[in-house]
């Protein structure tokens, strides 16, 4: 048989091939990495998998791609960020380093609502040249796959703009791009002291027009005591849901108000953040089967002093993901590979769980876990190639990178050389 593309002289490959299910529990900790390993790939896709000698023998093919030793492993999929921005906010960086708190920054005029204007003034070229330079940096860091959220309009103009970025962005790039609609990110300041009409465009304007329009996939919604609380949220959402789209959630990020509860009683397919969910709501999402993704860049840059519980919601049977939630305030971190350096030092996972959260669970938290994620015949052909001796040395080493190539869908789109 012809293969379009054969990876050979693979030192460790970490396939984590199975079932088409989110790992769950003891499941996190597999990764049953293969020595001497080989793949084949054709039209994008993973023809099969083994040892150097068995693909070699089976296939025929006149591009042969020299692996070095090196360790293959899926591509990233970074199912939280927020990359369609002008400015970033290091100003506010360094007032939390001088004491003031994240709600405070926002109640004073900062935040989400410093970013609306100059998102609403930006022409959709440079907003799409801004975010594909962005989405170039994380694509030489791994990631693969990318969850892309609008936000930073809030006006049905803006919103639908930044989803039609998004859109291009998907197209252009080498990457999938998922689009997630969040009108619902903050009140913008038109509308701080009159909450219902806000409400009332969301529901009656914003979320037909992006479902007609068929431009983003999720809904999302930042629902926390300082902006929207768990009545707003549930409006907002179930008219999201009658619409047509899919249900995520900024869950129980500061307080816990009970955002989790909300996302497994709406079904949501991730709630997100969950830095200070209780026992209750990691129960509910359990039972509920809501993905649970955890941002510990975020919690870093804002100093906190506790995080996410992944060890509880891992015991609990929870399919635990990690994600950037890169943005251009709370959490300008761009890194797949430090996020799982976060994940294992503040959070307890294991590497190996960290990885799986990277990639198959993160890619169900945004409904591709059928089709990437991991790599197994018939999924896509999403792989980095590292210059590492073990899976271990990636949240080990921070601070520079030891990745020698990504491959999207058998191409290669980004190479160390």
């Amino acid at each position: 048989m012809k293969a379009d593309t054969i990876i050979t002289n693979i030192g460790t490959l970490i396939s984590l091939a199975g079932n088409d299910k989110p790992r769950c529990g003891k499941e996190m900790e597999s990764i049953s990495p293969v020595h001497d390993a080989a793949l084949a790939i054709k039209d994008g896709l993973i023809l099969a998998l083994g040892s150097s000698t068995d693909i070699l023998n089976r296939f025929s093919c006149t591009d042969i791609l020299d692996a070095k030793g090196g360790t293959v492993l899926p591509g990233f999929v970074d199912c939280h960020t927020h990359p369609i921005f002008v400015h970033t906010r290091e100003d506010e960086f360094a007032l939390r380093i001088a004491g003031k708190s994240y709600v405070e920054i926002a109640q004073a005029g900062g935040g989400i609502r410093s970013t609306i204007a100059s998102t609403r003034d930006a022409s959709e070229e440079l907003l799409f040249q801004l975010a594909a330079q962005r989405i170039k940096k994380m694509i030489s860091q791994g990631t693969t796959t990318l969850e892309a959220k609008s936000g930073y309009g809030l006006d049905t103009k803006s919103e639908l703009k930044q989803l039609r970025v998004i859109k291009r962005l998907s197209e252009e790039l080498p990457i999938d791009i998922i689009p997630t609609f969040m009108g619902a990110h903050e009140y913008p300041v038109e509308y701080k002291t009159d909450h219902e009409r806000y409400l009332e465009i969301l529901c009656e304007e914003m979320i037909p027009a992006v479902a007609e329009q068929g431009i983003a996939e999720f809904c999302d919604i930042f629902t926390e005591a300082h902006v929207y609380s768990i009545e707003e949220s549930r409006r907002i959402l179930q008219c999201a849901k009658d619409h047509g789209l899919k249900l995520k959630m900024h869950a129980d990020e500061i307080e816990p108000i009970g955002g989790a509860e909300l996302a497994a009683e709406l079904g949501c397919v991730s709630a997100d953040h969950l830095g200070t969910t209780g026992d209750q709501g990691i129960a509910a999402l359990q039972r509920a089967g809501v993905i649970p993704v955890l941002l510990p860049a975020t919690l870093f840059s804002l100093r906190a002093k506790s995080y996410a519980r992944a060890l509880p919601m891992i015991q609990q049977g929870l399919p635990v993901a990690i994600a950037t939630d890169y943005n251009p305030g709370s959490c300008n971190c761009d890194s797949m590979p430090f996020t799982m350096t976060l994940a294992c030092l503040q959070m307890g996972m294991s590497p190996a769980a960290a990885l799986n959260a990277a990639t198959i669970n993160a890619a169900h938290a945004i409904s591709r876990g059928a089709v990437l994620g991991t790599l197994e015949a018939g999924k896509q052909a999403d792989l980095c190639i590292w210059d590492i001796p073990s899976l271990n040395f990636i949240p080990y080493h921070f601070g520079s990178s030891h990745l020698c190539r990504v491959i999207k869908k058998g191409k290669c789109i980004y190479s160390a050389g």
